[in-house]
């Protein structure tokens, strides 16, 4: 997320501004508000505020408009779909670092329970300490084991 005072999301210029900065009829870019393709922020007194990238969305449909020849109702359902590939995009990829920090997790595990077993065998061929017990603790997302005495 942008944290600069003034990036491309800060809703800054009037309607005129933004009218002339993208090349189109300031009732264009209402018409486009109230279609719901480019929403821009708005002040206290319900004025609108357009960003630089509401001013790059509205250059962007009209582009489509002009150049591809493709209709208002077609450029809102692609922002549509454009918006909502994004955001699967975002989930992917959260649900590959979450599968990923599992995949690391079970590794670890699978580490740790060989190394038990492992130690078991010892101390069962050793006699073992009477009474004792492996107990699995578990701090924040690792499985850490400690050795019990029940005496």
């Amino acid at each position: 997320m942008n944290t600069d005072p003034f990036g491309d999301d800060t809703p800054v210029y009037v309607i005129s501004v933004a009218a002339q900065l993208s090349g189109l009829h300031p009732q264009t870019l209402r018409t486009y508000d109230r279609m719901g393709l480019v929403s821009p922020g708005r002040t206290a007194g319900r004025g609108r505020r357009y960003s630089m990238r509401d001013i790059v969305m509205l250059r962007e449909i009209q582009r489509l408009s002009q150049e591809e020849g493709i209709n208002l109702s077609g450029i809102k359902h692609i922002l549509e779909l454009q918006r909502d590939n994004v955001r699967l995009r975002e989930e992917l990829a959260k649900a590959h670092a979450a599968l990923e920090e599992l995949a690391k997790e079970l590794e670890s595990t699978r580490s740790v329970a060989a190394r038990l077993a492992q130690q078991r065998r010892r101390h069962g061929e050793q006699g073992g300490t009477p009474g004792s017990d492996l107990v699995p603790i578990r701090q924040t997302s690792v499985v850490v084991w400690h050795e019990r005495n029940r005496d």
